[in-house]
């Protein structure tokens, strides 16, 4: 994956530079044909000719394109915009009595160059900085083979074969454990925060996370079947069904383009047939067609999204392009994803009922008796109760696999575990109606009261949901992997509007599906599992610490740290970005058809409607800037 991403990156650096060099070469040329003009006296085909090089050079893959969605029956972008205008330029100097525009319509396609310059420029960096989060799928798996361990690429790893994996390498493939304990993390995979224990005959899945202990695999599937690869495969699919956006410019365009080029050929169909003079109206149509050109938006839009962008990628919010930026604006539906969206996806404890001790108590006994275990809830034990230098004495730790530990502690017998090793001892437990892992404690077969871990939920995740609401998204709600009690305590201290539990990453999908038909629809997740969500949904955002590289490169618009109230954030930037690119198009249409308004009624001049062009672009470009505060 990590070679498509370089190789595409690369083109993306190529393709600008490409358009610099044209863009410079044409300037140069535009320049020496205006001075050539001036000089001589040739004839009017002689000067376009001229001028065809620059115009060509600069327009030629705008008139591709334009051809190509005429071909394609996909009429009237803005690249055909941009080609009926300046090839109507390049006509009227043919038309008896005209002046020639040969200048006007090179200029035209120049600007237009520069704009599209400047929104690849802010795309391509913010897709650079997300190059830099990407954590790899693992590039080696050490594969055992003649009683060597070598490192191959997980590809040439054949079923069968035993694979090692070292604490805090990802298993590269799916298989069996023949040997070693370990507990795995599985985050990225199944959005679960609880880590899983792994010993003999255990299945394993791939792009887990190894914690603690070395494990020898048996590999049961090839890489390319493995759950990580099927995950990435949805993805693939996802993304073809989505609806992409458009750009903005695209949008406009479309009702644009065709409103002008219909009312040029009125104005030169009509008037002629009344007055039979020709020539005087397609000139008139022609310089309609020239003066209507929205020269000012085709460089003022790129240049706002440039500013849109930029400005959100210093918040830590990353957009990959002006089209998501678009959708953004609009979104009325925001769903996340819970574990490490809008919870912390680590460990802590919540709450401690003691029944014979007090709290402090009998949090010191259980970190004592965790003290030395590397599993995740101990480690959560021992962050609550930090200070054990003290003078008790622990002896014999006793593992029950899947009950937990016991262990003597000053003398006494202390059971830390589930609710099986409270049986085991004799102890009397009672439930805890708290939401969570429930660590039990008893003393000499005594019960000596609770402990509750669970996953967090992020400081900033109830202030995110409220800030939504506030920005007009109607609809917030949560879909989770994660266990229906869980789900339901985060849902209502969020203040969400709905929410499913117990999801895998097909479910997912699907529930997406059916909330889409309600208008623009946002999802946020951070999860391989939550990759093809990402995918479909009209904006994905991926949250970037914590994130999977799968989800990064699924997400649409990706969240540098995992703050899940810089959503709120991006919308307003968006929203903000959107009404400075409207603001520029009343003000671009405004006094072009004044302009027109005042030429038609004979009292307007040539320079008045380059006043109108290149005044009005000034304007807009300085509107533009705004973007980027």
């Amino acid at each position: 994956m990590s070679h498509e991403h370089e190789h595409h990156h690369h083109e993306e650096e190529e393709g600008a530079k490409e358009r610099i060099i044209k863009i410079l070469a044409a300037t140069l040329l535009l320049i020496a044909a205006v001075i050539i003009e001036k000089k001589t006296d040739w004839a009017t085909w002689q000067y376009l000719l001229l001028y065809l090089v620059p115009y060509l050079i600069v327009g030629w893959d705008t008139l591709k394109e334009a051809a190509e969605a005429l071909g394609e029956g996909e009429a009237l972008d803005e690249n055909f915009l941009m080609s009926i205008a300046t090839l109507g330029a390049l006509a009227i100097g043919f038309l008896p009595g005209a002046a020639t525009q040969f200048p006007e319509a090179v200029f035209v396609m120049l600007f237009f160059q520069v704009g599209e310059l400047f929104e690849s420029i802010a795309e391509d960096r913010s897709r650079r900085s997300i190059a830099h989060l990407m954590d790899l799928r693992p590039d080696v798996a050490h594969v055992e083979r003649d009683g060597k361990l070598l490192d191959v690429s997980p590809e040439e790893v054949a079923v069968g074969e035993t694979v090692l994996v070292r604490p805090g390498e990802i298993l590269p493939m799916d298989g069996v454990v023949v040997e070693g304990r370990s507990s795995l993390n599985t985050v990225a995979l199944t959005g679960e925060s609880v880590p899983r224990s792994a010993g003999e005959g255990q299945e394993v899945l791939s792009g887990c996370v190894n914690l603690s202990g070395v494990l020898r695999i048996r590999t049961g599937k090839p890489a390319g079947e493995s759950t990580a690869a099927r995950i990435l495969e949805l993805v693939e699919h996802a993304a073809e069904n989505k609806s992409h956006s458009e750009h903005f410019i695209t949008r406009f365009a479309r009702i644009y383009t065709p409103v002008v080029v219909g009312l040029a050929i009125l104005l030169a169909v009509i008037p002629s047939l009344i007055t039979g003079q020709w020539a005087v109206w397609i000139y008139r149509a022609l310089m309609f067609l020239v003066v209507s050109c929205p020269c000012a938006l085709v460089i003022s839009i790129p240049l706002t999204f440039f500013g849109g962008i930029g400005g959100a990628s210093r918040k830590g919010i990353l957009i990959k392009g002006s089209n998501y930026m678009d959708t953004l604006s609009r979104i009325r539906t925001v769903v996340f994803d819970k574990t490490g969206t809008l919870t912390e996806g680590v460990f802590s404890v919540t709450a401690v009922h003691p029944e014979e001790l007090d709290e402090k108590g009998l949090l010191h006994l259980a970190a004592h008796v965790e003290r030395h275990s590397t599993h995740p809830i101990a480690a959560a034990l021992r962050e609550a109760y930090p200070d054990e230098q003290d003078d008790c004495s622990v002896a014999d730790i006793r593992e029950s696999a899947g009950k937990g530990l016991t262990a003597r502690v000053n003398g006494k017998t202390v059971a830390v575990g589930n609710d099986k090793l409270m049986d085991e001892v004799g102890a009397d437990w009672h439930p805890c109606e708290l939401a969570g892992t429930i660590i039990h404690v008893a003393v000499d077969g005594v019960y000596a009261g609770h402990i509750v871990i669970s996953d967090r939920v992020k400081e900033d995740a109830a202030q995110a949901v409220a800030a939504l609401h506030e920005a007009g998204v109607g609809d917030v709600r949560m879909l989770t992997g994660d266990r229906e009690e869980m789900a339901a305590a985060v849902a209502g201290q969020l203040k969400l509007d709905g929410w499913q539990a117990g999801l895998l990453p097909d479910q997912k999908v699907r529930c997406v599906e059916s909330l889409l038909r309600g208008g623009p629809l946002a999802f946020v997740g951070d999860g391989i599992n939550d990759a093809p969500v990402l995918a479909r949904a009209d904006v994905g955002i991926a949250m970037g610490a914590l994130g999977s590289d799968a989800a990064i490169e699924a997400a649409d618009v990706v969240l540098m740290d995992d703050k899940p109230s810089k959503l709120a954030t991006a919308i307003r930037i968006a929203r903000r970005t959107l009404r400075i690119a409207r603001e520029n198009i009343w003000l671009a249409i405004g006094i072009k058809v004044l302009v027109l308004v005042l030429a038609a009624l004979g009292l307007a001049t040539l320079w008045m409607a380059v006043f109108a062009d290149v005044g009005v672009t000034v304007l807009a470009v300085l509107n533009a800037m705004r973007a980027l505060r």
